[in-house]
């Protein structure tokens, strides 16, 4: 059990990416809002141009390399945001990627595989989070969903139902740190978002199909990121638990 703290609160964005992406675009609007910000991912090199961002836009961040799905590197992310003097304040969950195959051609590690990076980091994630945020009775945990958490598609089984488990981990972690002080938000993105990763898919394909969506047909990114804060600045009488996120030309 950790013991109460008056150290100053932080933001630590697990899935941080690139600017352009939601994880950027998440770690850019913490930082507005005058908390230091942890971009945790896999990759330096997106990781340095987040952190770069975010200085050139004056505020505070550092980077953090992460395997999610590895318990004590997680365990060693909190430890150091502990030893640099900070508490976790607001904590989002941003990792995981779509990727679909036939059913029958779905290999046990394609499926375990899929579990471990959308699923399972989420609820090391959580845990860890929870751990620090419980003595000091307050606090935001947000995990980014998707619609596949509430419907299964050909092809999409695996994250599906990976998502699912993670939309399941944070309704149970709402219910039972919820009456302890604690916000934890389950948020939806259903449609596509204007970001790197679709708009460098397939060599240009993904930023065609994107288009096709007509203005407004894709979800900013930006806008996203102001979604999350609003979830950490609602008053505790009224907090929303699920947020679901579409543009508004996407049919439900």
């Amino acid at each position: 059990m950790f013991e109460k703290s008056s150290a100053p609160g932080c933001a630590v964005v697990v899935g941080a990416g690139p600017p352009r992406g939601i994880g950027g675009a998440l770690a850019l609007r913490f930082a507005r809002g005058n908390l230091p910000v942890y971009v945790v991912g896999r990759t330096q090199e997106k990781l340095d141009e987040t952190v770069a961002a975010v200085a050139e836009a004056g505020g505070d961040a550092r980077s953090h390399i992460m395997d999610a799905t590895a318990p004590a590197e997680v365990t060693g992310l909190f430890d150091r945001i502990d030893g640099d003097g900070f508490v976790p304040e607001l904590v989002a969950f941003n990792v995981g990627s779509n990727r679909f195959k036939d059913l029958l051609d779905m290999s046990p590690e394609f499926v375990e595989g899929l579990w471990r990076e959308c699923c399972f980091s989420g609820f090391l994630v959580g845990q860890e989070t929870l751990r620090r945020m419980q003595p000091l009775g307050k606090g935001t945990l947000i995990f980014t969903g998707a619609s596949a958490s509430m419907r299964g598609k050909p092809k999409f089984g695996a994250f599906a139902s990976a998502k699912a488990g993670l939309r399941m981990f944070a309704q149970a972690m709402a219910r039972e740190f919820g009456p302890e002080g604690i916000h934890v938000a389950h948020v939806v993105v259903d449609g596509v978002v204007d970001g790197d990763r679709v708009n460098k898919f397939g060599g240009g394909a993904g930023r065609l199909y994107r288009l096709s969506k007509g203005s407004q047909g894709s979800l900013s990114t930006e806008a996203i990121a102001e979604n999350y804060w609003h979830l950490h600045c609602q008053d505790p009488t009224a907090w929303t638990h699920e947020l679901d996120l579409r543009p508004w030309r996407e049919s439900w």
